[in-house]
């Protein structure tokens, strides 16, 4: 099955018959088999699988650094497409610049010289991912967070339409991992460039992605959006979850308190206080003896818990659990 964004634009990419894997001796270990995928144009597509599935082999496959076993790949030559690995840099000294001026290597003749034409297209690749401010700085002044930036940026300025990365937020703090997906799903937009991001950040991928691929234990790739595959159970199938529902993004808590609590209110800070019931062992049911009311008085938040026995009103979700085991 063949899906893209746009069933009626032409693609960038597209496999027809792909298997892959790798060959030892006269053996050959397949991956992935009889793979028919299309890229398009201003398309974020998450690949996504459980860990040594062969998530980077695809995409190393797919920017032509590996051979396929059988199978066609069209819209991926060298001059097509761009990719982020996970290698780290050997010479830290060379500034941010010389990095990615790195990208319009493979542009140049034997002089090694920069046009004007390269040099405004390794400014606008540093103003995309907004590291102006760290063009001067040496690489080995640089956060992990920032050195991505870096690397995104040398992918570029080779100004292909395809960009493959290959877990671009690995070992990133939240912040960063945020900031990454959003200039991603935001040069999608601007640059029309269909990007490519294998990666295990579920809940990034769900909320950023236009296209979901899943691989699967059956050598297969699923596709389809984000949205469906949650509610048709093809991550349940896939990740087979423990203890977590990905339907509503929550852990499943043992309900050992074995007490029962109604619980009233609006906003968001309903949701964290359910949470923090949940977690503490208490079940919601609005029939319940027992009820927790949230209230807004003189611009303050207040839980108002009412017993058979008595009420009484308090200023933070912990003081209200204390309230309540007592």
């Amino acid at each position: 099955m063949e899906i893209g964004i746009d069933s009626k634009g032409k693609h960038l990419l597209k496999t027809q018959g792909l298997t892959l894997g790798y060959k030892q001796r006269r053996k050959s270990t397949i991956l992935f088999e009889n793979l028919n995928l299309s890229l398009y144009p201003g398309e974020l597509v998450c690949f996504m699988g459980p860990n040594g599935i062969g998530k980077s082999t695809l995409i190393r496959t797919l920017a032509g650094l590996q051979e396929p076993l059988a199978g066609k790949i069209s819209g991926s030559g060298k001059s097509d497409v761009a990719i982020v690995l996970t290698d780290k840099v050997s010479s830290l000294s060379m500034s941010v610049y010389d990095l990615v001026a790195f990208g319009r290597y493979p542009y140049l003749d034997w002089r090694i010289q920069l046009s004007s034409e390269d040099k405004k297209i390794i400014d606008q690749a540093i103003a995309l991912v907004h590291i102006n401010h760290l063009e001067n700085k040496r690489l080995y002044e640089l956060s992990d967070g920032q050195m991505q930036m870096v690397m995104i940026a040398r992918a570029l300025a080779q100004d292909t339409p395809i960009l493959l990365l290959d877990e671009p937020t690995a070992h990133l703090d939240l912040n960063n991992r945020v900031e990454i997906m959003n200039i991603l799903r935001r040069l999608c937009r601007t640059t029309q460039k269909a990007i490519l991001i294998a990666t295990h950040e579920l809940d990034l991928a769900l909320q950023t992605a236009d296209l979901l691929w899943l691989a699967t234990s059956e050598k297969t790739i699923h596709t389809g959006i984000p949205e469906d595959l949650v509610l048709d159970g093809s991550f349940d199938t896939i990740f087979q979850f423990k203890g977590f529902d990905l339907k509503t993004g929550k852990v499943d808590h043992e309900t050992h308190r074995g007490i029962s609590i109604q619980l009233h209110g609006e906003g968001f800070e309903v949701l964290w206080t359910k949470n923090a019931l949940e977690r503490s062992g208490y079940e919601i049911d609005q029939a319940a003896p027992i009820s927790i009311h949230l209230l807004h008085e003189d611009n303050k938040l207040l839980w108002k818990l009412e017993t058979q026995k008595q009420t009484s009103t308090h200023h933070s979700i912990q003081e209200l659990l204390k309230g309540l085991s007592n």
